[in-house]
């Protein structure tokens, strides 16, 4: 008799907190997902290993949502998240990466296909810097991070993540120039 006192009583509460607890997740991957994916492509190249990665993180999101006490810092915490599962991934096995996959993200926002082009070849350029200054450019860029949210996302120091970004930007100014990307004369 005790027992099933105490299903009735408790149970209830469970299933509001879970209820709650689903509400608040669902709102996470409705909000961030698409951030949380397209970074994830920048890091990988591969549409079908971003997915995966990005599916990971949020099974791991799920499981420690807990832990998460500020829902401001949900982008940042999520893209921890997916930085070490990305990590993870080359622990595990060594891939072949192809720059194929890149070249067909795609993008809803620009109207023209002369953008269309720029952007095309930008994106390629990127995709062409050493990962550790492509990472920390790809936060900026894409994940609006400031320098010091992504010293502490990278665990690196603040001036660290400042030289990278300005190597970042000069390596990929000096990519874009001498593919005269954006239709300008180097004379």
């Amino acid at each position: 008799m005790f027992a099933n006192w105490r299903k009735k009583s408790v149970g209830p509460a469970v299933s509001s907190d879970m209820l709650s607890k689903q509400r608040r997740y669902n709102s996470l991957v409705k909000a961030l997902h698409a951030d949380i994916f397209r970074y994830a492509y920048w890091l990988c190249g591969d549409k079908h290993v971003a997915e995966d990665i990005t599916q990971e993180t949020f099974l791991r999101a799920w499981r420690s949502l807990d832990s998460l006490k500020d829902d401001k810092a949900a982008k940042a915490w999520l893209i921890t998240i997916l930085r070490r599962e990305n990590a993870r991934r080359f622990e595990r096995k060594q891939f072949d990466y192809s720059d194929v996959e890149q070249d067909t993200l795609e993008d809803n926002i620009s109207n023209s296909s002369e953008e269309q082009t720029e952007q095309y070849l930008i994106r390629r350029q990127i995709g062409k810097l050493d990962i550790e200054y492509r990472e920390p450019l790809l936060l900026q860029l894409i994940g609006g991070f400031s320098g010091d949210e992504i010293a502490e996302l990278m665990e690196l120091n603040r001036n660290t993540v400042m030289t990278r970004l300005f190597r970042a930007r000069s390596q990929l100014k000096e990519l874009l120039e001498k593919n005269d990307v954006r239709g300008q004369s180097n004379g």
